[in-house]
C-alpha cells in the first residue's frame, strides 16, 4: 500500500514537473526590456507629493526548467510636490527574483527584491540628495507575443530613509526582447 502511493505520488510529480518544465522553457534565456508609467505616492509621500512618473529598464534572466527568474531593474520616479515648486526623484537599481506561475496564454508572476536607491529633491531655493537601501514587491501579468513579451505590473517600494520610510507604486507597462 506504501509502496503504491510513493509510486503515484512520483508519478504525479514527475508529470507536473514534466508539464513546468515545458511551459517555463518557452521564455528565452536572457531578455532585455523597458517599461513606463505611473508612479503613486502612498503614505507621507502622497501627503506631499503627486502622482509622477516611472522608467524602467530591465534585464532578466529565465533558468530553463524553473519557474523562478532574476531580474535586475534600473528605474527612475519622479513627483511633483503639492503646494511649492519643485520636484522629488528617485533613482534605483535592484536585483529582483521572479517567480512565474504556469499558464497556456498569460503568464502571471510574482516580483520582489532590494536594492540601492538615490533621492534627490529640487525646491525653490534647494536641493538635496542622499542614497539609501530600497526593497519592492509586487506582481505583474506577461504576455507572451509574436518575437516578444509584453507585461503590466505594480510593485510596492519602500526606501528607508533617516528615522522613516518613503512609499509608493510604480504602475508600469513594458515590453521585454
Amino acid at each position: 500500500m506504501k509502496r503504491s502511493l510513493f509510486a503515484v505520488a512520483l508519478v504525479g510529480t514527475a508529470l507536473v514537473s514534466f508539464e513546468a518544465g515545458a511551459q517555463v522553457s518557452r521564455a528565452k534565456p536572457v531578455q532585455v526590456g523597458i517599461a513606463a508609467g505611473a508612479a503613486l505616492p502612498t503614505s507621507d509621500l502622497s501627503n506631499g507629493a503627486n502622482t509622477g512618473f516611472n522608467v524602467t529598464g530591465t534585464v532578466g534572466l529565465n533558468p530553463k526548467m524553473i519557474p523562478l527568474g532574476i531580474r535586475v531593474d534600473a528605474a527612475y520616479n519622479r513627483f511633483t510636490l503639492k503646494g511649492v515648486s519643485g520636484n522629488v526623484a528617485y533613482t534605483n537599481v535592484s536585483g529582483n527574483l521572479v517567480y512565474k506561475f504556469q499558464s497556456p496564454t498569460v503568464s502571471p508572476y510574482a516580483i520582489g527584491g532590494a536594492g540601492w536607491c538615490h533621492t534627490s529633491a529640487s525646491v525653490s531655493g534647494g536641493s538635496g540628495s542622499a542614497n539609501n537601501f530600497c526593497w519592492n514587491a509586487g506582481g505583474g501579468i506577461a504576455m507572451p507575443l509574436s518575437g516578444f513579451d509584453t507585461f503590466i505590473e505594480a510593485r510596492y517600494t519602500q526606501i528607508q530613509t533617516s528615522g522613516t520610510s518613503t512609499k509608493f507604486i510604480p504602475i508600469t507597462f513594458g515590453v521585454m526582447f
